[in-house]
């Protein structure tokens, strides 16, 4: 399957009007944001954890990131709470769930092959003092890409220039970026050579944010 990958190209998903699509696993829902793949793909996804659903036990041979949007998710390493950021490299393996439903946010093979770094953060916590209407949290940077995650104050404007593309997503809230609007849950990809230029909307937003890392975008090395 190929979704979305070209990499040269602005997108905009809104993710509330996608359908959910059944996973190989009873009560695991996905909405596709991004693919180059089957089911082992480069891949960015809404992943939904019906209560009581599991995904069997695997390895991320291309490593996962992902965020927890909503309830709780778990594994045989703990509890994964609502606004938790989590990086499993490559080589680290585990069995997702969760007992009372949960979705998260996850960007599957994008890792550098020898990264073997990780690590859980509560991305609020990780917020510095605010600047302009903007408080910025570096979640994890290295030289192939910086994460981070921004709380917007209403009105603020938040200009990014980084190199190497830019890929937002909406986590509460709304912002206005190309004369598009995009609320909870809306995804925006730039390309290499692109700025953002979002304004939030009247109750504020959060968001979270990758650069850099289209540089490297490549299909899962099976």
């Amino acid at each position: 399957m190929d979704l979305n990958s070209d990499f040269t190209a602005r997108v905009v998903v809104h993710s509330d009007q996608l359908d959910w699509l059944a996973s190989p696993m009873p009560g695991v829902d996905r909405r596709m944001l991004d693919r180059i793949g089957d089911e082992v793909a480069r891949a960015t996804t809404f992943v939904r954890y019906a209560p009581g659903s599991e995904f069997s036990a695997h390895t991320h041979t291309g490593g996962e990131e992902f965020i927890v949007l909503d309830g709780v998710f778990q594994d045989e390493h703990g509890d994964y709470p609502t606004g938790t950021y989590v990086r499993n490299p490559p080589t680290t393996s585990h069995t997702p769930g969760s007992d009372a439903g949960c979705t998260i946010f996850v960007k599957l093979w994008q890792f550098h092959m020898d990264d073997r770094t990780q690590f859980r953060k509560h991305m609020a916590a990780e917020l510095a003092a605010s600047v302009d209407g903007i408080a910025i949290a570096t979640l994890h940077q290295d030289n192939r890409e910086t994460v981070t995650f921004a709380k917007l104050d209403p009105g603020a404007t938040f200009h990014v220039t980084d190199s190497g593309g830019i890929e937002v997503l909406v986590i509460d809230g709304f912002i206005t970026e190309g004369g598009e609007t995009l609320k909870t849950g809306g995804w925006l990809r730039l390309p290499d050579g692109a700025a953002l230029a979002a304004i939030a909307g009247d109750h504020g937003a959060q968001l979270w944010m990758k650069t850099g890392h289209l540089r490297f975008a490549a299909p899962p090395a099976v």
